[in-house]
């Protein structure tokens, strides 16, 4: 998807010009060396740039063997998809404000970089606040650094995105 394309699917999901150089959020290139990252937790195929891929392997390797078993949720989304995203849940009756507290604008998201993770540890809801009390998320907060991931968005993050303890992005 070209800028001129996305800069008229955005005018069509009600994203207004606005509200795009409002968004704290970076814009986001779509990588060239997306490779195969496994099963999600839905038993869907994702994607990782091969950076990101790498650390993710010894990541998830090392969470195993100290006793937790991380699952993945979500990997690399494209910015078509995450338009998709957005306009399924406007036709659910969410306004675009409320979507863009969950949801970056397309072409915003670290999805998109390949290099973001929305993980969980198989006990309660994924997406959930409660992730962070799992022992999964102590882990990663002690751990994911050596890796190079880190989270995205903390509680009273800068960007205005809702706190996501299961959102976490490697960072070379």
């Amino acid at each position: 998807m070209n800028r001129s394309e996305l800069d008229a699917k955005l005018q069509e999901l009600g994203i207004t010009n606005e509200m795009v150089k409002a968004c704290k959020l970076p814009f986001q290139k779509e990588p060239e060396d997306l490779i195969d990252a496994g099963i999600d937790y839905y038993g869907r195929k994702q994607k990782l740039a091969a950076c990101a891929n790498k650390a993710w392997v010894e990541m998830h390797a090392s969470a195993k063997t100290d006793g937790h078993d991380i699952k993945i949720i979500s990997a690399f989304r494209s910015i078509e998809y995450q338009c998709n995203l957005i306009s399924k849940k406007l036709a659910q009756g969410q306004t675009i404000h409320e979507i863009l507290r969950t949801n970056a604008i397309p072409g915003h998201s670290e999805h998109h970089s390949g290099r973001a993770l929305d993980l969980h540890s198989g006990n309660g809801t994924p997406l959930d606040e409660s992730f962070e009390k799992e022992p999964a998320f102590f882990w990663l907060t002690e751990n994911a650094g050596k890796f190079k991931f880190y989270l995205s968005y903390p509680e009273k993050n800068d960007y205005g995105i809702i706190y996501e303890p299961w959102h976490w992005c490697y960072r070379d």
